[in-house]
């Protein structure tokens, strides 16, 4: 209902229902996460903590019209809550011999994900300004989170691995609309396409994470 309310909100442009559901959101998903999961806190608090620095990203980026510096700070707390997934990934496996992606499969099935992200920045880059330099990191960030996304493959349940990998595939296209929306040409329903991408992706790479443990 959250979810829904914010793309409502974003639909019709009602900012004051924005305030109050964007807000929302992650802390919705996290409630559900802590609620669902039974693993001890050694195997959940990266995934906490990618919920808690998703949620201050958001509430950064409702401020970026008031001051550069809030998407500054959204950009620095997504770029963390990438780095906690990543983490996450890593604990969200099981040890297979044999098992995974691996030498020429490897590369095949990660090239496409590193073209889409190196192609959009070098695109953007000449658009970037005095953000050159921390947009790059943030990209270069998100394309990691998504190959260990892909390198799952094999080392957890398939329903996990797709749940997770699909995930953040819309994590990478929310995120590039986002960039192209702001740095490079405006368009029409760019709003309501980053929220329901992001939404998707936030609640895929969780309730795949929590699948990893459900045989």
């Amino acid at each position: 209902m959250v979810s829904l309310g914010e793309l409502v909100a974003v639909a019709i442009s009602a900012e004051r229902l924005q305030w109050v559901f964007k807000p929302l959101i992650m802390l919705v998903l996290g409630a559900y996460y802590y609620t669902q999961s039974t693993q001890p806190i050694s195997l959940t608090k990266s995934v906490m903590a990618a919920i808690v620095f998703s949620w201050i990203g958001d509430v950064s980026l409702m401020f970026q019209n008031k001051n550069e510096l809030y998407f500054m700070v959204g950009l620095g707390a997504f770029l963390v809550a990438h780095i906690c997934y990543v983490m996450a990934y890593f604990q969200h496996t099981e040890k297979k011999e044999g098992a995974g992606l691996h030498g020429i499969q490897k590369f095949r099935f990660s090239f496409p994900i590193v073209l889409a992200g190196t192609g959009l920045i070098t695109i953007l880059y000449a658009h970037l300004g005095t953000l050159k330099i921390p947009v790059t990191v943030y990209a270069i960030v998100l394309m990691v989170m998504t190959l260990q996304a892909l390198f799952r493959y094999g080392y957890t349940n398939a329903v996990s691995f797709w749940f997770v990998f699909v995930g953040a595939i819309l994590f990478m296209i929310s995120d590039s609309m986002i960039a192209v929306n702001k740095f490079l040409v405006p368009f029409e329903l760019a709003g309501l396409a980053i929220m329901a991408t992001y939404i998707l992706a936030q609640f895929l790479i969780v309730r795949g994470l929590l699948f990893h443990f459900e045989k």
